[in-house]
């Protein structure tokens, strides 16, 4: 695996560490981000998309991170984009 940072939430504190990276390998976004409380998590769990299954598989997460942040997410995506796949 060959991650490659993108950046760190600036306002964070010590105990908190919204991150950015990118897999150079797989062209992916790899994000760090704050768990959702039961209130978002239950929306998530009952939300439905036309032709997919309600709520959220067991193999995904749903995160949040600040909009502060997007600078990081489109630095991210261009970093993807960019990648030499082998």
């Amino acid at each position: 695996m060959n991650l490659r940072f993108i950046g760190i939430d600036p306002d964070t504190g010590t105990a908190e560490s919204p991150t950015v990276w990118v897999d150079e390998e797989t062209r992916e976004l790899v994000i760090q981000g704050w768990k959702p409380g039961p209130e978002l998590q239950a929306w998530c769990a009952a939300f439905q998309v036309p032709g997919h299954a309600q709520g959220i598989p067991p193999n995904e997460a749903v995160i949040r991170i600040p909009a502060r942040m997007a600078p990081m997410l489109r630095e991210a995506c261009d970093a993807a984009e960019r990648a030499n796949v082998s």
